[in-house]
């Protein structure tokens, strides 16, 4: 798959998808249910790479816009709805940061938003979550797939927290979460680890169990963060190692 250069050309590609099949959604070219053209055809019209295109469909289905369905095709989710400009604008601001802030910052939010998801979701929001929960474990051989669903799941604990401000937060988290991670997530050791940590979050949730519910999604972040430091160099296309993950983003700072 090819490799962008450039971290904000790559964002720009990525958006342009976004906004073009956001443009079509809102004009009523594509409606709920209906299906994306096929890829090729798809990358062609945009005049991109089908690496970006996946880039920008990967986001979409990330947001909750689109519906991957492994094998078949992707849809336009039957709640679809815009992504919040206002995520898309902050989205560049993100890439500024160290990987440290951004766990740190998302340890405060979302220990947070699990302990409120387990007081205040309901049957629905725990239908999602293990909906999700199930894609992870059945994804381990496509680890881009599997960050899809690894985002969705966070969104659904923000929807099932039940406050719009911390939702509209969550929003931006999640949007800069898979734009970074998409780059890193084929060099995991062990999605399956990951997989019963979201499974330990959703049960505890599940069960109204507010302390645990924190806790789980506070030992689940600091193990992401241990284990995507320790994650090997990626290689670029001509086969050397490019940046690390966190020499990357921190040669990203202004």
């Amino acid at each position: 798959m090819p490799t962008e250069t450039n971290g904000a050309a790559d964002k720009q590609l990525t958006m342009k998808v976004v906004s073009h099949i956001q443009k079509l959604i809102e004009t009523g070219v594509l409606r709920a249910g209906n299906k994306i053209p096929p890829e090729r055809e798809f990358a062609t019209q945009l005049k991109i790479s089908r690496a970006s295109l996946r880039a920008g469909i990967g986001y979409l289905a990330a947001m909750g816009v689109l519906n991957v369905r492994h094998g078949v095709g992707t849809f336009v989710a039957e709640e679809a709805r815009a992504v919040d400009s206002f995520s898309m604008h902050l989205l560049s601001a993100f890439n500024g940061f160290k990987p440290k802030q951004m766990f740190e910052a998302r340890l405060v939010l979302e220990g947070g938003l699990a302990a409120m998801a387990a007081e205040r979701g309901g049957d629905l929001h725990f239908a999602v979550m293990a909906e999700e929960v199930t894609e992870m474990y059945a994804t381990f051989d496509d680890p881009q797939e599997y960050l899809i669903h690894d985002v969705r799941f966070h969104r659904a604990i923000a929807d099932a927290a039940g406050n719009p401000i911390l939702a509209v937060l969550m929003e931006t988290v999640v949007s800069a979460m898979y734009d970074d991670r998409r780059r890193t997530v084929e060099q995991s050791s062990d999605l399956r680890q990951s997989a019963d940590m979201h499974r330990t979050i959703y049960r505890a949730i599940r069960a109204r169990d507010a302390v645990a519910a924190r806790k789980a999604m506070e030992q689940h972040l600091r193990l992401a963060e241990s284990a995507q430091v320790s994650e090997p160099v990626p290689r670029t296309r001509n086969g050397r190692k490019g940046a690390s993950v966190k020499g990357a983003a921190t040669a990203r700072r202004p």
